[in-house]
């Protein structure tokens, strides 16, 4: 399986401190917010792993993360030149995928959990994660029946079917490509997450799993503010 981290973008909603710099290389505590999402890949056991940055910032992701062999790994980069979707990132990273499947993670993303279970234990289709949120009509919503069997998908609905968000972590097999060429852009001009996984929801090929842990998505001030806090607290739990 390859990875993907999206960290292209404009980080508008964090400005002024993203008019000079990417807002995956703001600091979260020790390190730079990459480091993050980078580190639940590698923990995962995904070796192969393609970077998507915007063109202004693509020299400075590559003076800090190199090749990926200081993290045991090996790193390819490509340029997302106009943010136009998550569901971008598989068009931009077709020809890094070939025939493998793919897990795609948010550069601002940051997970407690661990992922290589979920890995190895995939077979097809499309596995997404869910956590309880307190905002859910900020994200993509999913709905569950009594078994915890997704039923529905909803982006950024008025009146959410229920409090569990669509994190930033995906996985999916080599018909992903296919399934995005086959969207169209959504009203605000993008490719739509939600439309792609809709369509594996559609073929009934789509398992949804609950993060067991804390998952924050660091996009503006406030989620900023806390995921540096959690880091911290992560980082001395390690050095006891």
């Amino acid at each position: 399986m390859k990875g993907i981290i999206l960290a292209g973008g404009s980080g508008t909603r964090l400005q002024p401190i993203t008019k000079v710099t990417s807002k995956q290389l703001l600091p979260i505590y020790n390190k730079p917010m990459i480091y993050w999402p980078l580190e639940t890949l590698i923990q995962a056991g995904i070796q192969d792993i393609l970077i998507i940055v915007a063109p202004e910032n693509a020299g400075d992701f590559l003076k800090l993360l190199g090749s990926g062999k200081e993290f045991g790994v090996k790193f390819t980069y490509e340029i997302q030149d106009k943010p136009e979707g998550i569901a971008q990132a598989f068009l931009i990273g077709e020809n890094f995928i070939g025939d493998d499947s793919v897990m795609l993670i948010l550069g601002d993303n940051l997970f407690e959990d661990d992922f290589s279970e979920a890995v190895k234990s995939f077979q097809g289709g499309a596995r997404i994660f869910a956590k309880e949120v307190s905002d859910p009509k900020r994200f993509g919503v999913i709905e569950f029946d009594k078994n915890m069997k997704a039923l529905s998908i909803e982006e950024k609905p008025q009146n959410p079917k229920s409090n569990y968000a669509a994190t930033g972590l995906y996985i999916y097999d080599n018909s992903v490509i296919n399934k995005v060429k086959s969207l169209k852009f959504s009203p605000r001009g993008e490719l739509e997450i939600t439309d792609l996984n809709m369509l594996y929801l559609k073929e009934k090929n789509l398992d949804a799993r609950i993060v067991q842990n804390r998952w924050l998505d660091t996009g503006t001030f406030e989620s900023l503010f806390e995921a540096t806090k959690v880091a911290r607290e992560i980082e001395l739990k390690k050095r006891g």
